[in-house]
């Protein structure tokens, strides 16, 4: 399987269990690898035979500051739906960073990954 990746989309989203988290929001960071065949698209350079990453970003985005959930968990699981719902995509992992997250000790970073696949 071919892998086509997003790496750093950025959009600003109130989800988290706190209030302060829903009230403020906060910036969170998508990573995503889609697999796909990108055989037949490369072998008629046809955009229409591969994914279009430009609306998979945008979707994403909009999942990221869409409806409000707790856990970031739950946040990968819609940017996988998603993503999933586009033809060509097979596979797909996605990566939901954190950087600001409600943590009472220095850190870099918290992220939730998940791997999701047509059944």
């Amino acid at each position: 399987m071919d892998r086509v990746a997003l790496r750093g989309l950025k959009a600003r989203g109130h989800h988290g269990v706190f209030p302060k988290e829903r009230e403020e929001g906060q910036t969170f960071i998508v990573d995503l690898v889609l697999g796909l065949d990108t055989r037949p698209a490369a072998a008629d350079d046809d955009l229409a035979k591969t994914v279009h990453y430009g609306i998979v970003a945008e979707e994403v985005v909009a999942v990221v500051q869409g409806e409000p959930v707790n856990l970031i968990e739950t946040l990968a699981e819609r940017i996988a739906q998603a993503c999933l719902k586009h033809d060509g995509v097979r596979e797909v992992e996605v990566c939901v960073h954190k950087p600001d997250a409600p943590i009472t000790v220095p850190f870099d970073d918290v992220t939730v990954t998940i791997t999701r696949s047509r059944v």
